[in-house]
Parts: structure tokens; sequence; C-alpha cells
């Protein structure tokens, strides 16, 4: 079993040292007594519950996984029983409106619970995890009584949710579903269909479980112009069963813990949710929470597995340094001595800590777009929030991945066994890359929708935030960073505009570069985040902290950052000037 701690001194770091969330919270009426006492007394209950609950079930999950019997869902040992302490602790209510039930606290400690949680157990996660897209959408497009029979209850924990979207027949091309709803007498649809892949589906953690699906009315045009959202109970207010029933379970690579439904919906009685035809319009509210969710996924993974590789190379001892013992008394060295043992473990620790930054930056966004009282802060705050969504999501998965391989790595082949709990982590990491769009969609979000089609007001609107910071500190002691980032702030618009003429002429051009231009992005932003933290750490250097050593660690991860991943903008800026012709060459039967 591989032990977790939270990484509760760099949390504290990215939140009061870099970000001022104390000022943050104090600019939200609503939130305003929401300061560093409150926070940090979260994070010392939610390490107590994370550490000591939910990290010993993670391998339980993995090596049981659920159990279908009868239509019904049993999930690990363990499982249900922290299920009620995590409703009894209150925790499902936190960033939940008040009217309803919640606490009203900032949305952005929602993201800081959700890494602690996954961090711990992502499998186990996901059950509480969906609910909050749910009741987000319900408070955003329900109606008054929907709210009060079904909000309440998830705000509370007892009921949980689920977002039901895809079929067998189509994936991420959401106009193709065929999920029916019918009209009754009554007012209510009658919803028939399979849908596939549900997270959470079915369990029995809950009371109920609310479904929200999407379905075509009969009178419904083609495409995604066709869709309509409707909120689909378990068991039905009046307290019968209703028909709708998993059918099986997911046999997959990771998150055994968790039950991948197909659902099936045979005449179940649902409950319009918003306007008709209208429906992946309101799911957006649901989609692009549980992208943020899923970019912190990327966090939760790279996290796990630098503290077990890190906790590894420490004692594992291997060969000797070519430079001389480093451990003369004993048989060998300990691995973290060698040079590309570093390189593995610095690599995790940019992308981890680099992480923590960009997803509270982007949570930060959601207090001010949804509770703040300044309306240009407000759209400054929406215009990031978009542009960020799809970066977050796809960067920080595909490099919790990459992370989890790394850690992986480091331990040679013990990791490659059960024991350690790396290679559970490998293969519960893949799968992020995937849900919630792929890298491929959020990258066509990011540079068709987001950038291209706003004529690069949302790049601006960061960009002007590096600009600004490299201004401030042109000639601080880290101008060599400053000076590297500002240059790539410059080639980033300079990139987009390329990109954006070639569109002009061929729009397959915007397909070829997407994913070259997320990931170039991505890097850029980290690098932006990264500058930020040297400079705050140099700051608090000089003002004689009593924590050197850990703001000298900022400092020298960082330029280990700009020295060793920054470059690799290289390989992307290449790729996409090639253009897309290489990538049509070939004829179909050439391949």
């Amino acid at each position: 079993m591989a032990d977790i701690k939270l990484p509760v001194r760099d949390m504290q770091f990215v939140l009061f040292d870099l970000f001022d969330y104390e000022a943050h919270c104090q600019a939200i009426p609503e939130f305003a007594d929401t300061g560093a006492d409150v926070v940090n007394a979260i994070l010392e209950e939610l390490a107590k519950f994370c550490e000591n609950v939910l990290a010993p079930l993670n391998a339980v999950g993995d090596r049981e996984g659920c159990q279908l019997n009868d239509r019904e869902v049993k999930t690990p040992a363990g499982f249900r029983e922290a299920y009620q302490q995590f409703v009894a602790a209150g925790w499902p209510s936190m960033c939940n409106d008040t009217e309803f039930g919640g606490q009203g606290l900032p949305e952005s400690l929602g993201s800081l619970m959700n890494e602690s949680v996954g961090t711990a157990n992502w499998a186990w996660g996901m059950y509480p995890g969906l609910s909050h897209g749910a009741m987000r959408t319900l408070a955003e497009h329900g109606t008054d009584e929907q709210r009060q029979t079904y909000l309440t209850r998830l705000v509370e924990g007892a009921w949980t949710g689920t977002m039901c979207l895809t079929e067998a027949h189509c994936g991420t091309d959401l106009g193709m579903l065929k999920t029916k709803a019918e009209p009754s007498a009554d007012g209510s649809y009658s919803i028939s269909g399979t849908k596939i892949f549900i997270s959470a589906g079915e369990h029995d953690l809950a009371e109920n479980i609310v479904h929200i699906v999407l379905a075509r009315l009969p009178d419904a045009p083609e495409g995604t112009k066709g869709i309509s959202l409707f909120i689909v109970p378990k068991i039905l207010p009046d307290g019968t069963r209703n028909q709708v029933f998993c059918g099986s379970l997911e046999h997959k690579m990771g998150i055994h813990g968790n039950a991948t439904c197909v659902l099936n919906f045979d005449g179940a009685k649902g409950f319009l949710l918003g306007q008709p035809n209208r429906g992946l319009n309101a799911m957006f509210t649901f989609m692009n929470r549980a992208r943020l969710g899923t970019a912190v996924q990327g966090l939760c993974h790279a996290e796990f597995g630098y503290q077990q590789s890190l906790a590894y190379a420490k004692d594992r001892l291997q060969m000797r340094a070519l430079s001389g013992p480093k451990n003369p008394n004993g048989p060998a060295d300990p691995i973290i001595v060698h040079p590309d043992v570093r390189r593995m473990l610095l690599t995790q620790k940019a992308f981890t800590e680099g992480s923590r930054m960009l997803a509270y930056f982007t949570a930060m966004q959601l207090d001010i777009e949804d509770h703040g009282t300044n309306d240009e802060a407000k759209k400054e705050a929406a215009d990031l929030l978009a542009f960020l969504t799809p970066i977050a999501k796809a960067f920080m998965t595909e490099f919790g991945f990459e992370c989890a391989n790394h850690a992986m790595q480091c331990f040679g082949g013990h990791g490659y066994i059960r024991e350690w709990g790396v290679e559970q982590n490998v293969r519960d990491a893949r799968i992020a890359m995937l849900y919630e769009g792929t890298t491929g969609i959020q990258a066509l979000d990011l540079l068709g929708r987001k950038v291209l089609m706003t004529q690069g007001e949302t790049l601006r609107r960061f960009t002007k935030l590096i600009h600004k910071f490299c201004k401030a500190n042109a000639n601080a002691d880290l101008k060599t960073l400053v000076d590297t980032l500002a240059q790539h702030n410059k080639e980033w618009g300079d990139l987009t505009m390329h990109i954006g003429l070639k569109a002009m002429e061929n729009p397959e051009e915007v397909g070829a570069a997407a994913v070259d231009y997320l990931m170039y992005s991505g890097y850029v932003a980290l690098a932006y985040f990264w500058a930020r933290a040297a400079a705050k750490a140099q700051e608090k250097i000089a003002e004689g902290t009593s924590e050197k050593s850990f703001f000298e660690a900022k400092i020298k991860t960082a330029e280990f950052y700009f020295s060793r991943i920054l470059p690799r903008t290289r390989m992307h800026f290449a790729a996409m000037h090639s253009g897309v012709g290489n990538l049509l060459a070939m004829e179909v039967d050439q391949f």
C-alpha cells in the first residue's frame, strides 16, 4: 500500500504567497470571511480524511473493482463507509449556495478538495465528484421545484449525480445521439435508449442517483440543435424505482474502484431541464466544470507518482555516483544522486507544482465570474476561463500521465508490479486524456473556437498578464527567465496570426496545428506561473524567511523548467510551421 501525504505547504504557497487568496476572497463580498484560518482548517481536516480513510482504499478499489448483481452495483470494501464519513463531515455542501443547504464557500476551494481527494483515491473521488456538475446544471437551468426536489439532496450528499451523454455509435459527435424522449400526459417524458461509459452510473453509496441525460424530442431537428436535457432519477420523487438500470460494467484499464456503466433507459420517467432543443447548451455548464475537474486529475496522478518515486529514490541503493561515492558507508549510493533519476524527479516536480498554479488560478476565475461585483473583472475572468479550460484539461492530463510514467521508471522493475502502487497510478491516469473530450478535441476547441473565432481576444487576455509581469520584472535578478518568457509570449501571438492566415486559405490547417498549438500554449502558460513563483520566492528570501530552503527550491525548479522543459516548444513550433501538407499527402489506401 502506498502512503500519501497532502502537499499542504505547497498548496498554501500557491494560494497565499503566489495568488494572495485572502485578498481574492475579500474582493468578493460573500467570501470576505474566507481567510487563511478557514482554508488551513479545511486543509487540516482534508488531510486527516484523505490520508487515513481514502488512501488505504485506493489499492482495495483497484484489486476488488465493482460487482454487478441483478442490475445493482456493489462498490469495493470500505467505499460506502468512506462516503458516509464524507457526507457526515459536510464536504459535499462546502461550495454550494446556502439557499439549498450549502456552506457558501468559494468554488476555488472545491478544486482544492477535489485535488486532495483525487490524489488519495481518484476512483472513489469520482462518485461525489460527478455530483458537482449535476448541481451546477440544476442551479443554473432548473426550475424552482426541480432545485428544491433534487438540488437540496445533492448538496446534502444523500444523492449523487451523473452526466449521460455518450452512446455506442457517437462519442464526441453528440449530434448523432439516438436516445428518445416521448412526452407523457402528466408533463414528464418517457426516456428510451442506451448510454455507455457512465461513470458512477450505478452504486451503493447513496440513496439515489440523479442522471442528467441528453435525448431527442419527437419533433427535434437533426444534429446538435435537436438535443434536449432531462433529469432522470434512479428513484422517482414518489419513491418508486425508475426504469433505468445498469446493463453491464465496463472492463477497464484502470479506475477499477469506480463503476463505469452501460445504462439502459427503458421508458424511464424524465423531466425536461432547461429549454427544449437547447440541451447541449445547458450541458456545457456540466461539461466545462467536468473538464476542469479532469484537469485536476492530471495533477493528482502527477503528485501521487512524485511522492512515491521521490521516497523510493532516497532509499533505493544502486551503483555509485560517477563523481565518487555519496554514501561511502553503504554498499551503493541512493539513486537520487544519479543525474537521470534527478531528470525524472525534477520533471515530475516541475509539472506537478506548475500544474497546481494553473489549476488554482483557473479555479479562482470561477469565483470571479460567478460572484464578482465588477463587470469588467467578471468579463476578464470569463475570457480567461474560456481560454484556459481546454489548456488545463489537455495539458495537465497529458503530463499527469507522463509524470506517472516517470515515477514508474524511477522504480525500475519494481514499478511494474503491484506492490508499490505506481503501476496502478499509470493505468488510472490514462483515462484522463480521453474522457470529457480528448486532447485533440480540446485542441480544436482552443485554437478554433476560443482563439481564432474571437480574433485572438481570449489569447490577448492572458498574454497581457504575461506582458505586465515581464515589464514589471525586466530588471530583476531573474532577468534570464523573464526575457525568455517575454520572447515566447511575443512568439505566441505571431504564431497564432501565422496559423490564422494559413487557415483562411485552407481550413484544414487548424486541425493540423491544433494539438501542437495547445501543447505550446501549455508550456508557455506554465513558464509564466513558474516565473511568478520564482519572483515571489526571491521576494520571500529577501525578507528573511525562516523557510529559505523551501523558497530556494522554487527558484531552482523554475530554472530547471526554463532550461529543460520549455525548449520543448521548439518542436511544436516547427511542427506547426510544417503545415497540413505532410498529413494529407498520402491517399487513404496508402496507409
